[in-house]
């Protein structure tokens, strides 16, 4: 486990560990070295992955992930917390055994949760501490298709009920990230926007120069 970093925002990389391996390591380095601050991998493992081959390839993303120092989170499956350098853990739903789960992670371990309109999840995070939570889905997104479509009153409703950083994903574009501009959030989440493109790298500076002109533009307008 790497020392706890605190989540301020940015560009969060959603990895898909069903891609084929060497093409998913090589951009997640591409991705890395294109700014991406935060990586989380999404519980879409291949069929017969077993505990040992989920592992193998968690070593290897956060091997590749430490040298950029970018936290590496798994997705609900956090009993891996206990035998891989992983960061911490994002979970869908509320888990109803996260008193359990509490006690056995290490007391450093960062957790953030998804959030679609409903604001008792947002009340309950803020009371758990949480280090963030992640909105899905902000546009229509084949890779969020689970996630309702959150409306940009629900985000504004959630940050006067708490100072804990906000991401938002599902379909964000470098074209429509403009449309968050008015939302006070931390960073947005991206798979295919970053995954897809075979120069991961330009993927990744483009979003970030995209969220930085949204953030410039908050800061002109106050």
């Amino acid at each position: 486990m790497m020392e706890r970093q605190k989540i301020t925002g940015g560009i969060y990389l959603v990895l898909d560990p069903s891609m084929e391996k060497s093409l998913l390591l090589d951009r997640l380095r591409g991705a890395l070295e294109g700014g991406v601050q935060l990586v989380q991998i999404w519980d879409n493992w291949p069929i017969g992955f077993d505990k040992s081959k989920k592992s193998e390839l968690v070593h290897r993303i956060t091997y590749i992930a430490r040298p950029f120092k970018v936290p590496v989170l798994i997705n609900e499956e956090w009993e891996l917390l206990l035998g891989c350098d992983l960061a911490g853990v994002h979970f869908d739903q509320v888990p109803g055994n996260y008193d359990s789960i509490k006690a056995a992670i290490p007391p450093e371990t960062i957790v953030g949760i998804t959030c679609g309109n409903d604001l008792k999840i947002v009340e309950w995070a803020d009371q758990q501490r949480m280090d963030y939570i992640s909105f899905c889905a902000m546009f229509p997104s084949r890779s969020a298709g689970e996630c309702e479509i959150v409306s940009p009153d629900t985000i504004r409703k959630a940050r006067s009920l708490t100072d804990i950083p906000l991401f938002v994903s599902g379909g964000i574009t470098p074209e429509n990230i403009s449309q968050l501009k008015e939302l006070d959030i931390a960073g947005i989440a991206v798979i295919s926007g970053i995954l897809s493109q075979t120069d991961p790298k330009e993927a990744a500076s483009i979003y970030n120069h995209a969220l930085k002109e949204i953030e410039n533009e908050k800061f002109t307008a106050k």
